[in-house]
């Protein structure tokens, strides 16, 4: 990888506004000097993230998070600092020089991703020989051509069960990695591959490397339709979505992103012209999930398969998005037809209609609860009124309120003042949790005495002016907290290389170290008002030095008390001494 040197570093850094580059990733709201948004790092309803303009840094005073550009787009697309710096340099129009290719990263669990990215070229070609011209017919017969198979990976693993086993051993793998991959098995008749006789859809993790596969059968085995990998420290269904590296960059641009249930739902819509398609694989989504999808756009539309299984995972999603405050809209597909059969059997105008016109999470609901009711039956009534009395019981919107209100109304011919009196008296008798209650990133507590508050004011002026850092270069030789002591060490370092103090700039040379970033993160979450006296500074840096010296001091006491040695005693008394001495000339100068 080419090396990029510091100051190119913070010269693309300083090309950008991260208002600008946040914005792009989420709505900003100004208010003051600051810009607003909901943090994508945790799960937060309300707007609790601040984005400065002047300190180009962003802080969560929710769960901490906190950074520069570089650290935003780290984390918000799950990359390397390298790569962040790429992304950043290419928002800013800035060409670089570094060589962010798969080859060149080294992850954790290499051998498990070099293993599947072997097996991945082994399958794909295999389809392309004549051993796979009954996959390729067969795919052909479900309108995926040549372009489809290339453009997905698609493959094949063959009748004979050695090959990849044998070509993975040639390449020096040994058998415990094979068996720790989950493409390989220990049998009566040996080591063999997991998968033959299926056509094979590779699977990515969010970074584009495949991570595991799904083998189909396609000549009509009654055996399992399809075999997923099994979970390996690299592939974990409950944190990945099908199709998420392709689709994200599109997901931003549109600020929409579309939810299915299969792999085979998201080919086809893509073949149609919906490249903002992901798939939960089938699996119930996650809060992982729910968080990857709340980064990818605003308008999210759930549209899984039209039968009561996909009612059911609707609802799921439905409810675990509600969790990190994402409102989806909802496409119910006629006959139980999932997305793939609706777009063969219809064609892409009639699904454009329905992807077009969503319906909302309550009218999706309604529509559920109407089902088997009967509306002559004052019971079946009755049970359906308050089904969806019991609903708006969570809604927050007037409005969508008062409209359901009505809808229900027209429909039972309940008096809608009857109707209004009933759900105040359930949301009265509901306990709500405060709309701003959130669930932040548990964080090692500090007893905030005046000691600590101290340090971390210190270092709030140290940050902003190189005079506090000469100051406490000079006058302070040991801070209390570890984090604050690491933190207030490396200002120092990086004033005394740079001749400079740049808040942003450090983070750049920190970001990897969590000790230092939450450090950072406690700092930036201060508020303090920008001129400060030279009296303040002192008043901190004389607490810190008080503490030291107590601290010093019953250490020595304790000492004393301990020693049955009447000379070591009088030189413990005489340090004491001593230490009284210094800080009354520190006091005097």
């Amino acid at each position: 990888m080419a090396m990029i040197s510091k100051e190119e570093i913070n010269n693309i850094r300083n090309s950008v506004d991260i208002v600008d580059i946040v914005s792009g990733y989420l709505p900003l709201t100004r208010k003051g000097k600051n810009y607003f948004g909901v943090c994508p790092f945790h799960d937060d309803n309300n707007p609790s993230m601040s984005v400065s303009q002047e300190k180009q840094i962003y802080t969560c005073f929710s769960c901490g998070a906190t950074g520069n550009v570089f650290k935003f787009v780290m984390d918000y697309e799950n990359v390397t600092f390298p790569e962040a710096i790429k992304i950043v340099a290419s928002k800013a129009g800035i060409d670089t020089n570094i060589n962010i290719s798969k080859n060149n990263v080294v992850l954790k669990h290499q051998n498990l991703y070099d293993i599947y990215n072997i097996a991945f070229k082994f399958y794909h070609n295999n389809i392309n020989t004549s051993s796979g011209s009954a996959a390729k017919a067969y795919l052909q017969s479900r309108q995926i051509n040549d372009d489809i198979i290339k453009e997905f990976g698609i493959g094949l693993a063959t009748t004979d069960r050695s090959l990849l086993t044998k070509l993975l051993i040639n390449k020096k793998y040994n058998y415990k990695e094979l068996l720790n991959s989950g493409l390989v098995i220990n049998s009566s008749n040996g080591y063999n591959d997991i998968y033959y006789n299926r056509i094979m859809f590779p699977l990515w993790d969010t970074k584009g490397n495949v991570v595991g596969f799904s083998g189909r059968v396609y000549h009509g085995e009654d055996n399992y339709k399809y075999i997923n990998t099994k979970e390996t420290p690299i592939f974990k269904k409950g944190e990945l979505l099908y199709n998420y590296h392709r689709a994200k960059d599109e997901c931003r641009r549109t600020n929409v992103v579309i939810i299915m249930e299969g792999f085979m739902d998201v080919i086809r819509a893509y073949t149609i012209g919906y490249k903002n398609v992901i798939a939960t694989m089938g699996t119930a989504i996650t809060k992982e999930h729910a968080l990857l999808i709340k980064k990818l756009a605003k308008d999210v539309i759930l549209c899984f398969d039209g039968d009561a299984a996909g009612a059911k995972a609707t609802n799921s999603c439905i409810e675990e998005l509600g969790k990190v405050g994402v409102i989806p809209h909802i496409v119910r597909l006629e006959e139980n037809l999932d997305p793939d059969e609706y777009i063969l059997k219809y064609g892409q105008a009639r699904f454009k209609t329905k992807i077009d016109n969503p319906i909302s999470v309550m009218d999706f609901k309604m529509q559920e609860m109407k089902k088997d009711k009967n509306f002559a039956s004052n019971e079946d009534l009755s049970k359906y009124v308050n089904d969806v009395l019991k609903e708006l019981v969570n809604i927050n919107d007037d409005i969508l309120k008062e409209l359901t209100l009505k809808k229900i109304s027209d429909e039972s011919n309940l008096n809608i003042d009857f109707l209004r009196e009933k759900l105040d008296n359930m949301t009265e008798k509901k306990e709500v949790l405060p709309s701003n209650v959130i669930i932040a990133k548990p964080r090692k507590k500090i007893n905030m005495n005046k000691y600590v508050v101290a340090e971390r004011n210190l270092l709030y002026y140290m940050l902003k002016d190189p005079k506090v850092i000469k100051m406490y270069n000079k006058k302070i030789t040991y801070m209390p907290t570890e984090k604050y002591r690491l933190l207030g060490r490396e200002i120092s370092y990086f004033y005394k290389v740079n001749g400079y103090i740049n808040v942003a700039d450090l983070i750049s040379e920190i970001a990897n170290n969590d000790e230092l970033m939450e450090a950072i993160s406690d700092v930036s979450m201060i508020s303090l008002k920008d001129d400060y006296t030279i009296d303040e500074i002192d008043d901190y840096i004389r607490a810190i030095r008080e503490y030291n010296v107590n601290y010093e001091r019953e250490r020595l006491t304790k000492k004393i008390k301990d020693s049955n040695d009447p000379i070591e005693k009088v030189q413990l008394a005489q340090k004491i001494v001593e230490l009284k001495i210094r800080e009354d000339k520190y006091e005097r100068d």
